[in-house]
């Protein structure tokens, strides 16, 4: 039943940046919702640039309907140069008051919310929802699209890890994580890998990949993975360098954008699903500069100033907790320091 007193008349859902699983799910909730209380709700397709030159779609709960268990975007995603100039936010900001988009829902990460806190100074009632498989949102215990990601990335090891035992190998895998560690850590430990590798963590070969193969031969494993995050060291010079150092045969596997596809697993639709209709709902009563996110397992709403000003502190202690269960003594478990 449509609500009376709405502060917004339509809205529009955008999908900016890397696409993550449970970006659809997002979409679907916010459109559902929208509808249900008397919303008009516009899709931007392609992102911010799809916003600068008006690329609209209307949604209805038709256009959503399964929407939940797909994968990738409906509305598809795109990188704008120019909306990241003061001249293209603003031929957003007049598309919005021209299309009479009353609050516009972004979905996506840092660079999506950045944008994001462009139009809000220019008077843009917006809301961020954090969608991303990197989990690196300051503001954010959880984004969108981690757990499934690290699935994927788990199923992959798993396999990997059967023929490399079969044939006495090291595997060197690269995950996804722009420029952090949250996917790599977690996948190593829920696959019992030797070597993790991750931005987070300074290393030193010898000692901490090296010496742990060794040691790890030393117990009697025979078969090694190393799980290293992308933008560290290339993954083809790990492989050759921990050949050459130990004479196991090494080979490489770069997960690379498989991990972004696939349908979402539980976790993400629900999420995806509470942050959609939170967004709409903030909307609703008339407020805007505002980030959707988990505390906990709370969904809460943050400034968007404080919440880009906000930074995420890495878990140490998962990570010793990974150093002490890989072949390493106590004293040796507390090695690595951060960067």
């Amino acid at each position: 039943m449509a609500s009376t007193g709405l502060a917004v008349r339509r809205i529009g859902v955008l999908t900016s940046g890397g696409d993550a699983p449970g970006m659809n799910a997002a979409i679907r909730a916010a459109v559902r919702t929208a509808q249900c209380i008397g919303i008009e709700c516009i899709g931007i397709r392609h992102g911010y640039a799809g916003l600068i030159r008006g690329d609209f779609v209307p949604l209805s709960e038709k256009d959503v309907k399964g929407l939940t268990k797909m994968g990738g975007t409906m509305l598809y995603s795109a990188r704008s140069q120019e909306f990241m100039t003061d001249e293209g936010r603003q031929r957003a900001t007049d598309t919005c008051k021209y299309m009479g988009i009353d609050g516009l829902i972004t979905i996506g990460g840092d660079g999506t919310f950045k944008g994001a806190l462009g139009l809000a100074d220019r008077g843009i009632k917006v809301i961020g929802i954090p969608c991303t498989i990197d989990n690196d949102i300051g503001c954010s215990s959880y984004t969108i699209g981690f757990d499934t990601a690290c699935n994927t990335a788990i199923e992959a090891v798993d396999r990997l890890s059967d023929t490399m035992q079969s044939h006495e190998r090291c595997s060197v895998v690269e995950v996804m994580g722009h420029r952090t560690g949250y996917l790599a850590l977690n996948v190593g430990i829920a696959t019992g890998a030797t070597i993790v590798l991750i931005p987070e963590i300074k290393y030193d070969f010898e000692r901490d990949v090296v010496s742990r193969i060794r040691t790890a031969r030393l117990a009697g494993r025979t078969h090694f993975m190393v799980i290293v995050a992308e933008g560290m060291d290339p993954v083809h010079v790990v492989a050759e360098n921990i050949q050459n150092a130990t004479g196991v045969d090494t080979r490489v596997t770069a997960l690379g954008h498989v991990q972004r596809g696939g349908p979402p697993l539980m976790r993400d639709r629900v999420t995806a699903t509470s942050m959609g209709y939170t967004a709409v709902m903030l909307l609703a009563r008339g407020q805007g500069g505002r980030i959707v996110a988990m505390d906990g397992d709370k969904v809460i709403d943050i400034d968007i100033h404080e919440a880009l000003a906000m930074t995420k502190d890495f878990d140490h202690e998962l990570y010793k907790m990974f150093t002490t269960l890989t072949f390493l003594d106590s004293k040796e478990a507390d090695i690595g320091e951060p960067e």
